[in-house]
């Protein structure tokens, strides 16, 4: 059984940071590409940042490029997004998920375990 836990969200003032840790169990962590998603009130599901499974590959949304970082540790199963710069507007329940193929990818469809999410607010 895979599990995702998410952690490290909060109220944060804009141009403040946080950094959100997945820790997950139940699968050969360093054979899958991780990423983070995001959800804000009344909009869809949105792509923030993935990495490949060994860690040199990420990518990011355009929205969050410069400002976050995406990272793992596979000793510790553990993928990290480190998020400076916080503007209103990243405001969402944020969730990681583990890809179904090694390398990373953006499109939702190609992960398929969840984690519960952890709700980031910014304020300004």
């Amino acid at each position: 059984q895979v599990q995702l836990v998410e952690s490290g969200g909060g109220l944060v003032q804009a141009g403040g940071s946080l950094r959100l840790s997945c820790a997950a169990s139940g699968r050969t962590f360093s054979s899958y590409a991780m990423g983070w998603f995001r959800q804000a009130p009344g909009k869809e599901r949105e792509f923030v940042a993935c990495i490949s499974g060994s860690g040199p590959g990420t990518y990011y949304a355009d929205s969050v490029k410069g400002r976050f970082t995406i990272s793992r540790d596979n000793a510790k199963n553990t993928v990290y997004l480190q998020m400076n710069s916080l503007k209103p507007e990243d405001t969402a329940v944020y969730y990681c998920a583990t890809g179904r193929y090694y390398n990373y990818a953006a499109s939702a469809r190609l992960y398929d375990y969840w984690g519960q999410g952890t709700q980031v607010t910014v304020s300004s």
